[in-house]
């Protein structure tokens, strides 16, 4: 990547980051506390739940299958390929490794938060 091309980049990523800034203090301006209320399961809520725990479960179900069949394709070029090709294989196999791990784990460590927080108070 060339000089030129980076320093515009930089910028570019620069006036987004000050223009979100400003944007969230002038929204954080007109909250006032008196508007704040705790209703859980206010109206609505409970249709926007139940649409994004669909849309994650799908987007999990295509993850674990797509990683599974990953997994089968590298393992039949693994066996399949010659010594040189099968030391390319193992350079590729760590990062889909962890990606796995992260998509089998997602899950788990979402309903954990979760629950954690469901089970908070306000005391």
């Amino acid at each position: 990547m060339n000089k030129k091309l980076l320093k515009i980049i930089t910028v570019v990523l620069m006036v987004i980051m000050i223009v979100s800034i400003s944007i969230s203090s002038l929204a954080a301006s007109e909250l006032q506390p008196g508007n704040l209320t705790g209703d859980k399961g206010a109206k609505g809520t409970e249709e926007i739940t139940s649409v994004g725990n669909s849309i994650i479960g799908i987007l999990q179900v295509v993850g674990i299958v797509l990683s599974v069949i990953v997994l089968i394709v590298l393992g039949i070029k693994y066996m399949m390929g010659s010594a040189e090709e099968k030391a390319e294989y193992k350079k590729t196999m760590m990062p889909y490794i962890v990606g796995a791990a992260l998509i089998f784990a997602a899950s788990a460590f979402a309903q954990v938060i979760y629950q954690f927080f469901t089970g908070v108070t306000a005391g």
